[in-house]
């Protein structure tokens, strides 16, 4: 189960580079253009939703793999995906119709201070939903794996006891 973490590694790693692509397009070579543009705001956000997927899928398989989430992880859970649901709709808010920039024949559509603060907060919350349930795991279970590999490493293991035989003095 430890090729799940590495997974997640992965997902943020990547997810990483594509926000980083979004923000920046000329380290791709693009020409930069004045604004933002629908292509650089799906990149920041399917970039970040990796990172925020990645970041759940490694703490849930590196720290509590074989614990059962808590109620308070789950609320946590809840809210990093909640998070990057909002960032997508106050993102694409003038693309999906709703935004206060309509595009028609004469206006093309803007990303505005609006969309900005909504996707920045958005991604306030969903960071803040990782550490909800990164803090709100079983204490046991945090420490469980540490302890586990001491016992190893020495020798004691919990799970058996150590019977002798009886001794027959009769003879």
């Amino acid at each position: 189960m430890w090729r799940f973490a590495q997974v997640g590694i992965a997902l943020g790693a990547l997810g990483v580079m594509l926000c980083f692509m979004g923000l920046f397009p000329g380290v791709t070579g693009a020409e930069p253009t004045a604004g933002i543009g629908l292509v650089q705001v799906i990149m920041v956000l399917m970039g970040y939703s990796l990172l925020i997927l990645g970041a759940l899928v490694y703490l849930k398989y590196t720290f509590y793999l074989d614990v059962p989430s808590t109620l308070v992880q789950q609320i946590g859970t809840r809210l990093a995906l909640t998070g990057i649901l909002f960032a997508a709709l106050s993102g694409l808010a003038d693309i999906l119709g709703f935004g206060t920039h309509i595009r028609d024949d004469v206006v093309d559509i803007f990303f505005g201070q609006l969309q900005m603060v909504g996707i920045l907060a958005s991604f306030g919350l969903s960071s803040f939903g990782v550490l909800v349930y990164v803090l709100a795991g079983a204490p046991k279970a945090r420490h469980a794996p540490v302890e586990a590999l001491s016992d190893r490493i020495s020798g004691v293991d919990d799970t058996s006891e150590i019977v002798l035989p009886e001794r027959d003095d009769s003879a």
